[in-house]
Formats: structure tokens, sequence, C-alpha cells
């Protein structure tokens, strides 16, 4: 019951804070997305390792990014906010054909599942950047990390993108520049981390070249 407690109160902040600045509920992509967002998330906190829950909820000792989910948060929400602002009161955007909201929602269905696959897979995927020594961690490359060397990124950027494609909003697009520039960063960041401390991580990247775009990076 706690876990989808938790699942109830992240899909409630991210409502209110689209419907206040919205104005309105009659938003029905935005209710679309928010639907397989939750399912999804219902999915993660029931299916994947409990100790790997147990991490992101409470990291252990040693992250080199404790602010991460301080910083990301309102960052997030400020997407919303504007998607709120732009469908429900200012129409920047105008109208957005139909195939075109389809296609966002298959997009961010898409990124979301693949973050998912990333989680199941590697149950080291904490919410911060640390050497999980405490619970046997080593190099995982199997599943997306085959291909690609932070996944769980990749499916983020991919679904926020498409998010905002599916909810007919542009606008929501650019305000999510910081959000995906702080993500950017982060992976550099990490793949530092991973290269120096994580005994055989050198030789998975000479493997998989990619760090988040499989061809281009």
């Amino acid at each position: 019951m706690k876990k989808l407690g938790l699942v109830v109160l992240m899909e409630g902040v991210q409502a209110a804070a689209f419907v206040t600045a919205a104005g309105r509920w009659d938003v029905p992509w935005f209710w679309a997305m928010l639907g397989i967002h939750a399912v999804i998330v219902v999915l993660m906190v029931t299916t994947i390792d409990p100790d790997l829950l147990n991490e992101r909820l409470h990291p252990g000792p040693g992250a080199k990014d404790p602010y991460v989910r301080k910083l990301l948060t309102p960052l997030f929400l400020v997407y919303y906010v504007v998607a709120g602002l732009d469908i429900g009161r200012f129409h920047w955007s105008g109208t957005v054909p139909t195939p075109i909201h389809l296609a966002g929602l298959v997009g961010y269905t898409l990124g979301l599942g693949l973050t998912y696959w990333a989680m199941r897979t590697n149950r080291f995927f904490s919410a911060v950047v640390r050497l999980q020594t405490d619970r046997g961690h080593r190099v995982i490359s199997t599943g997306p990390y085959g291909f690609v060397r932070h996944p769980g990124y990749t499916g983020i950027v991919l679904a926020v993108a498409c998010g905002a494609v599916a909810m007919g909003s542009w606008w929501s697009l650019a305000s999510l520049v910081p959000a995906v520039a702080f993500l950017v960063w982060r992976t550099g960041m990490e793949a530092r981390f991973l290269h120096e401390e994580l005994e055989g991580y050198d030789a998975y990247a000479g493997r998989v070249r990619s760090k988040l775009l499989p061809g281009l990076w």
C-alpha cells in the first residue's frame, strides 16, 4: 500500500501542476499521458527488485550528486505548468492534429518503457551516482545496456520530449532545455565516475561506445 501511495502522490502532484496552470480539466491528451505514466510507474514499484526500490527511495552512502532530485523535480514541474498555460489558457501552440498527438503518445510510452526495461535489467539503477559496494556493484551489459550505456536517461529524454508532443504543447519542449541539459551533464559525470571507480567499466565502454544516442553520442 505504501508503494501505491507514493504513485498516487506522484501522479497527483503532476496533475495538480497541470490543471492549476490550465484552469480546466477537459484535456484528454494530458490524462491519456498521465494514465500511461501511472501504469508504468506502478509496474516499476511492484516488479523491480525490492532492494533496488529501497536504494532508489533511500540511497546508500557516498552519493556524488545528492541534490539531483531537489533540482530535477521543480524543473519537470515547470514542464507541466508551461504545458497547462499553453493548452488551457493561452493556446500558444494552436491546434495540433490528432495523428501528431498519437505519435507523441507512442513515443512517450516507448521512452518510459525503455527506462523501465533499464531498471528491470540493472539492479544498481540508483537515484544517485555512487559506487554501491554495499550492494555488490558490478557492470551490467545485458538488455538495453548492450547498445547504449545510459538507457534510463535516454528513455527519460525521449519520454518528456514526446510527452510535450502528445499533450500538444510545443512551448513545453522549450521548458525542458534546463532539465535535459542537466541530464546530459549528469551522464558525462556518471560516465567519468564509473570509469574511475567501477571495475570492468573501461572494457564495457570500449565495447558499447554510445552514452545516450546509439551511433551518435
